[in-house]
């Protein structure tokens, strides 16, 4: 176990200061209006979930700190009211990056409890201004003051152990974070508390929670229907049962990534950042 929390410390860092180097002077921020109350913003990193309330603006996620300004930027062509919130659905710094930017232009830093100790403990820590100022530990209801509210509910851990999903059910919209990865295999960060469990029990609360008109914003990908997300846990309950069963039957990993347990969607799901090999890795680690 030390050896993979090590490997994954190594990863996270590589990862980490391969977007520090990054140039984002060619990322364009874009919107899509989901109702009148709630957009979704995208540039890179995770999506942005956007609420207008009567007096404020509230942000889910904030992407990397290089394209505040950007973000920013356009949120001021769709709002005139201030960002005075940001929601964070896990501490990862594609989602969170904008965190010390914004917190401090004035706004207030949400998120899990496990969120602020994560980015406190962590080998390289952010900025505190960039750590939450308010933690919950299980669920949250902030009233936007225009008659609708955002429910914040903390979910088993599953990418990470701060993971929170954010619904708007007035709006009938949910940001589900990275437990949802729309098109794509996911990445469980099996050294942040991620686990392949945890993950298909949170996709089935979310099923059980939304409707066929619920409009999702994935962590990552176009935004989705129920009917995405079902196909979405569909293929983590087989994967896992096929690595599941390998790995009883005393395969290694690297015979199991040979198996092709995952071709019928490696094609469609494969091709970013988490290929074949990677979420057998992380299925059949968690089985620790």
């Amino acid at each position: 176990m030390k050896k993979i929390k090590r490997s994954l410390m190594v990863f996270l860092l590589c990862f980490s200061i391969a977007h520090a180097q990054r140039d984002f002077s060619d990322v364009e921020i874009t919107s899509e209006k989901l109702t009148e109350n709630v957009y979704v913003l995208f540039g890179a990193g995770g999506n942005i979930g956007l609420a207008i309330g009567q007096d404020a603006a509230y942000l889910i996620d904030d992407q990397f700190g290089p394209l505040t300004e950007k973000i920013v930027a356009h949120v001021q062509t769709i709002t005139d009211k201030p960002i005075n919130f940001v929601l964070n659905t896990h501490m990862h710094g594609d989602h969170t990056g904008g965190n010390e930017n914004l917190a401090n232009a004035g706004a207030m830093i949400i998120a899990h409890e496990n969120v602020r100790k994560r980015m406190a403990g962590a080998e390289e820590p952010q900025p505190k201004e960039a750590w939450p100022v308010v933690t919950f530990n299980d669920k949250m209801t902030l009233y936007l003051k225009n008659g609708k509210s955002v429910h914040a509910m903390h979910v088993n851990p599953a990418h990470t152990d701060g993971d929170t999903y954010y619904y708007f059910p007035d709006d009938n919209v949910i940001h589900m974070g990275d437990n949802f990865f729309s098109g794509r295999y996911p990445y469980i960060d099996l050294g942040s508390g991620g686990d392949i469990d945890g993950l298909i029990s949170n996709t089935k609360m979310a099923l059980e929670l939304i409707d066929d008109d619920t409009k999702i914003i994935p962590g990552h990908g176009a935004v989705s229907s129920k009917s995405d997300l079902n196909e979405y846990t569909e293929i983590l309950i087989t994967l896992r049962e096929r690595i599941k069963e390998a790995r009883g039957s005393g395969k290694s990993l690297e015979e199991v990534q040979k198996m092709g347990v995952s071709k019928e969607w490696d094609a469609t799901h494969g091709q970013g950042f988490i290929n074949a090999d990677r979420i057998v890795e992380f299925i059949y680690k968690s089985a620790d």
